[in-house]
């Protein structure tokens, strides 16, 4: 069975390389880190094909080709360092966040997806990640600065609270929109915020408040 996620996991980059994911770091990742145990049994068979999956509360696993574009734009606008992720979920992208930054620090407004998340993030070996359960639009002030901020889900308009915690050169990626959502990158230059448009997607909404 292990070989065939392998394989299956192999087959996903391959796919993400079509794609346009160039960077040899992330795909790297992604192929070694098994996305089944992100997931349901009952959806495992489905794992490691380039689709977002029901993980419950109303939530998804993020498209295998979205989590790496996002990761992947980080890295090429050289954050380094400290990074703040919005919207835990499965921990999937916080697995390759862990694997790619210096230290991730994650909020989730669910708690029951919280402690499943964090179970597969230690049975993966992967500590350098610091939880919180909270309201992801209001970040984490006490942890801030961050060298870089993503969000996985969808946010009306740009949080202000999580532009303010980003340090200088720092960069956050968002999904904007409510109908039509638009990948976002906002890059910090002092008090300014330079955007880019970066591509339409998909995302479940970021709910303000939090859920025991």
């Amino acid at each position: 069975m292990l070989s065939s996620y392998k394989r299956s996991a192999h087959a996903l980059v391959q796919q993400l390389r079509t794609q346009g994911v160039q960077d040899e770091q992330v795909l790297k990742v992604m192929e070694s880190t098994p996305r089944h145990l992100f997931v349901d049994d009952v959806l495992q068979h489905k794992s490691y094909e380039n689709t977002a999956l029901p993980i419950g509360q109303g939530q998804t696993i993020s498209q295998p080709y979205i989590v790496a574009k996002m990761t992947e734009v980080l890295r090429q606008v050289g954050v380094v360092g400290k990074v703040l992720e919005i919207g835990t979920g499965s921990g999937y992208q916080t697995a390759i966040l862990a694997q790619l930054f210096e230290e991730v620090c994650s909020v989730e407004r669910i708690k029951a997806l919280q402690w499943q998340a964090k179970r597969r993030l230690h049975m993966l070996d992967l500590y350098n990640v610091a939880m919180k359960h909270g309201d992801g639009w209001q970040g984490w002030q006490s942890k801030a600065p961050f060298a870089g901020i993503i969000v996985t889900a969808a946010a009306k308009e740009v949080p202000k609270q999580l532009l303010a915690q980003l340090e200088d050169e720092g960069a956050l990626i968002v999904p904007l929109g409510e109908q039509e959502q638009q990948l976002t990158l906002f890059v910090r230059k002092g008090e300014q915020f330079v955007e880019h448009r970066l591509a339409p997607v998909r995302f479940v909404p970021l709910v303000a408040g939090d859920i025991i």
